[in-house]
């Protein structure tokens, strides 16, 4: 008897040891990564990576970043469609690589900040090319010329930069009108919007003594707003309007710019000019002053 159970002990000592064996084998297993065959999808999964000219054909839509409430450059029309000189360009373009135009509103502030987490593929906000912009994002050449301007009420124009001292000064958060201000004028007060239909509701509220913003803007709404003027129409350096896309994204870069070239074959810019902003700004601006063709100045 005693014999039987040391033999039934020894089983079961066995027994348990090989099932201890098994279950650290499967723990083991299970807190390996899987394996990954496909290194590309790997890649693609990565939060914030962009999407390669390849991917966005594969895709058959691109993600443009624009304005939703910059008349005539990017808005939302009465019948819920994006509009404007952006937008007829992201249009364009979309038609060009074969894909469908996805528009994606966006801030001034948001521009950098949408290209970098992958949220667009193609910034086309109005984005003024600047040497600290060109340190976060990559840009395609130009499509459009721009300096600063100042809006002020009819009977109290501003005329001088030196004239803006003591003065309330709307500005929208992320624009070049703001890192100019804060650089060259530092003693100037500034009055910080995030979207610029809160800047010109401000504006006409009596909130501030004027708006500082893009000449090619600041004439667009002067030019359908009575009872102001843009008493300043170049302020600060000329500097240049261009797409941008993710730091290092070559493919969709040069896309652009092989588009851009082509486009201005065909003088595509002064067509959107006429189509977009002339209904805005009249014969008060040349299209030459603003247009660029073929992304060259």
């Amino acid at each position: 008897m005693r014999i039987q159970a040391a033999r039934r002990s020894s089983i079961f000592l066995v027994f348990f040891a090989l099932l201890a064996t098994a279950l650290l084998a499967l723990t083991a297993c299970s807190s390996e990564p899987a394996a990954d065959n496909n290194s590309g999808a790997k890649d693609n999964a990565k939060p914030g990576a962009a999407r390669t000219l390849e991917q966005i054909k594969q895709a058959g839509t691109i993600k443009l970043g624009v304005f939703s409430d910059k008349a005539p450059f990017g808005y939302v029309d009465a019948q819920g469609n994006y509009a404007g000189y952006d937008v007829e360009y992201g249009k364009r373009l979309a038609q060009d690589l074969g894909v469908k135009a996805e528009f994606i509103p966006v801030e001034a502030a948001s521009r950098v900040e949408f290209l970098e987490s992958g949220k667009v593929d193609v910034i086309l906000a109005n984005f003024t090319v600047t040497p600290e912009r060109k340190e976060k994002v990559d840009f395609a050449n130009p499509y459009m010329k721009v300096a600063l301007g100042v809006v002020s009420p009819e009977g109290k124009e501003i005329k001088s930069a030196d004239q803006l001292k003591d003065k309330k000064v709307i500005v929208v958060k992320g624009t070049t009108a703001e890192a100019y201000l804060t650089k060259t004028h530092p003693e100037v007060k500034l009055t910080k919007f995030e979207q610029y239909t809160e800047a010109t509701n401000a504006l006409i509220d009596g909130r501030g003594d004027a708006w500082v913003t893009d000449n090619t803007e600041a004439l667009a709404w002067t030019g359908a707003t009575k009872g102001f003027i843009t008493s300043i129409t170049d302020l600060g350096e000329k500097d240049t309007i261009a797409p941008a896309v993710q730091k290092g994204n070559t493919t969709v870069l040069q896309a652009i710019n092989d588009n851009l070239t082509a486009l201005g074959k065909e003088n595509f810019f002064h067509q959107n000019f006429d189509k977009t902003l002339k209904p805005v700004y009249g014969d008060d601006v040349n299209a030459d002053d603003l247009v660029v063709e073929g992304g060259k100045l």
